[in-house]
């Protein structure tokens, strides 16, 4: 049983400071990290096996485009629904539902007959996933220091990089000995496995839980303005629909998830199509630019908390590192596309990838920033109109596609890498709506 939530008395004692402070936060964030890449493995399948689905149930390149977008309109639709969900019950029984919720519709893909069936699964399945990032934002705000919020968020996003990393080698390795439904079974059972640890392990804030020491508790405590408030408060929308910065991220954040959509859903489809891959090298050959991005994840987490500990400037610190991953990746794209060798158009597309990677781990910092106990919704608007471009990307590049060829989905990608450098420059993530 969780113990009732206590505060460190303001007189502490001498033998405080000499006491070494636990680190079940560090344990909170690798559940967390594994989380982001679980979600990323079940939420990536799908691309790896577009091939041979599409052979298997006679999809047409544009009706493929409309199936990998279904389950991004589900995500952003839920985005907001599912954060007040979070904030309602709190993180702890919140993930462990939702977690089941789409490992249990991750199964479901096998059973797809026709394309409506599988819109109708994998929109589900989008609905489901839509709060994995904004409870678990939640619940990072109430364990982590400020200054390991960059590097947590990078960490955590690079986890899920990685997941979708693993995924194509893993997913072909499965098709060729048990075909395309093999894979979603498979890593359904993931999820219902981490949604038990989770719930057994994860209390809603760091003052319930038995393995922290009264030494982390203030340590946790000094810098995040004392014990947090517990599930079920109300959650004031006005003042977070009405914060410009909140605005400013969601429209970066569109920048970021459309071109984040044309490498998840359509990269190895790209490769083998386009690049003339087959298959085994399909697999391999689409997981390297994600495996880039899985450490810039880390690097730009890493950087951004670097800078703000030694100037202080938490606008500064978090800028920097987003503007320079937008034209990082805005410049990689155009050889990455242009070129006619296939190995080379990997090399940069790794590039590319990583740029935009390193913008991760700094925007979702700053909802916890600018958003303090409610950084879970603030982070869910963020999320929400981000993910209205990635729904919009994999459906648009079906039709760019067939009437214009494979350049210039990445063309309009780049332009919109520009666009998110541009919106980074005015965002100011010292903010606050509310106090930390």
């Amino acid at each position: 049983m969780p113990r009732a939530p206590s505060a460190v008395p303001a007189s502490t004692p001498p033998n405080l400071h000499s006491l070494r402070p636990t680190r079940a936060r560090h344990i909170v964030l690798a559940m967390t990290v594994a989380i982001y890449m679980i979600t990323y493995m079940d939420r990536t399948i799908i691309a790896s096996a577009m091939p041979l689905i599409r052979k298997d149930l006679g999809f047409s390149l544009i009706t493929a485009g409309w199936i990998l977008a279904s389950f991004r309109l589900g995500f952003t639709l839920f985005q907001i629904p599912s954060a007040w969900f979070g904030d309602k019950i709190g993180p702890r029984r919140a993930l462990a539902i939702i977690v089941t919720w789409w490992s249990v519709f991750t199964s479901l893909t096998t059973l797809a007959w026709s394309a409506a069936s599988m819109v109708v699964i994998r929109f589900i399945f989008g609905a489901g996933e839509s709060g994995t990032f904004p409870i678990a934002t939640r619940s990072l705000s109430r364990w982590m220091l400020p200054a390991e919020r960059g590097f947590a968020q990078g960490l955590t996003h690079a986890g899920s990089r990685l997941g979708a990393a693993i995924t194509p080698p893993l997913v072909v390795w499965m098709i060729l000995l048990y075909g395309w439904r093999s894979p979603f079974l498979a890593f359904a059972g993931l999820g219902l496995v981490w949604s038990a640890l989770w719930f057994f392990y994860y209390r809603d804030t760091p003052e319930q839980h038995r393995s922290v020491n009264a030494a982390e508790l203030q340590l946790i405590q000094s810098t995040t303005g004392g014990p947090r408030s517990q599930a079920g408060v109300r959650v004031p929308w006005r003042r977070i629909l009405s914060s410009r910065t909140v605005w400013q991220l969601a429209l970066m954040y569109f920048c970021y998830q459309y071109a984040l959509a044309v490498y998840l859903d359509w990269f190895p489809t790209y490769l083998n199509s386009h690049r003339g891959f087959d298959l085994k090298q399909m697999g391999f050959y689409a997981s390297l630019p994600l495996l880039a991005g899985t450490l810039a994840d880390l690097a730009g987490g890493w950087f951004s908390d670097r800078f703000l500990r030694r100037t202080g400037n938490v606008t500064y610190a978090r800028r920097i590192v987003g503007i320079a991953g937008f034209v990082i990746a805005a410049i990689g794209i155009l050889p990455a596309t242009l070129t006619h060798d296939p190995k080379l158009c990997v090399a940069f597309s790794c590039l590319a990838f990583a740029g935009l990677e390193l913008t991760v781990g700094v925007s979702w910092a700053i909802p916890l920033d600018i958003g303090g106990d409610f950084a879970g919704c603030t982070a869910s608007v963020m999320n929400m109109c981000g993910n209205i471009g990635g729904a919009i990307s994999p459906a648009l590049l079906g039709y760019l596609v067939k009437d214009f060829g494979w350049d210039v989905p990445f063309f309009v990608t780049s332009a919109l890498c520009v666009a998110g450098a541009l919106i980074y420059a005015k965002i100011d993530a010292s903010q606050r709506i509310f106090a930390t």
